[in-house]
């Protein structure tokens, strides 16, 4: 029944491997990752927390405490004369249980 609704309140049926697109492997995260236990992922900009708690459990094969996501505004950048912005992206923190780790090298 749960599943069910977090489909519905999306609106968007997405396969664990489209709802996270990579890792975001920077200072930050390696310090969260080693401190706390908290892995940042870049993620599909219509997923919802839930899909992001299956699709990182599926994808690695450990137990998700918790979700925290950010919907990031995408930067001004310039080329010679022309102007535009970087693309609007979405990042979850995901918080694993204390016995579960997740290897990216």
């Amino acid at each position: 029944m749960d599943e069910m609704s977090d489909e519905k309140q999306s609106g968007l049926s997405l396969e664990s491997h489209q709802v996270v697109l990579r890792p975001l492997v920077t200072e930050k995260g390696t310090h969260l990752s080693e401190q706390y236990n908290q892995y940042p992922f870049e993620v599909h900009s219509q997923a919802s927390k839930g899909d992001v708690k299956r699709a990182v459990e599926d994808l690695w094969s450990v137990r998700v405490l918790s979700v925290r996501t950010q919907n990031r505004k995408g930067k001004p950048r310039r080329h010679r004369t022309s102007r535009g912005y970087r693309k609007d992206w979405k990042k979850a923190i995901v918080e694993l249980h204390e016995d579960d780790r997740i290897s990216f090298f």
